[in-house]
């Protein structure tokens, strides 16, 4: 199953949720027009290393199991892209978004 549902951020919608359901585990992404914050399933280093040239704005948010936690836990990780607009490890999903939707 999927599920998509807005995320307010600085008391305007700022991003899109979207929460996949698998087997044994659960996909939890938001995005924003500029970039996204993803649970443990993204791979950082392969897009820093292998997909650069895109200067993909992504961070990684370990242990999210649904978007409130994505939005309440700790940036694991961030994309070199992400680093440029002010995301840095440690802040949290929301605060990451925030950074994202400038």
């Amino acid at each position: 199953m999927v599920e998509m549902e807005p995320v307010v951020v600085d008391g305007r919608v700022a991003a899109t949720a979207v929460t996949v359901h698998l087997p044994r585990t659960t996909l939890v992404v938001a995005a924003t027009a500029h970039g996204y914050v993803m649970c443990g399933a993204l791979d950082v280093r392969l897009l820093d290393e292998r997909l650069g040239e895109r200067r993909i704005v992504a961070a990684r948010v370990v242990g999210a199991r649904n978007v409130a936690d994505l939005l309440a836990l700790p940036v694991d990780d961030v994309t070199a892209a992400a680093v440029e607009r002010g995301v840095v490890r440690g802040m949290t999903g929301r605060e990451a978004l925030a950074r994202m939707g400038v």
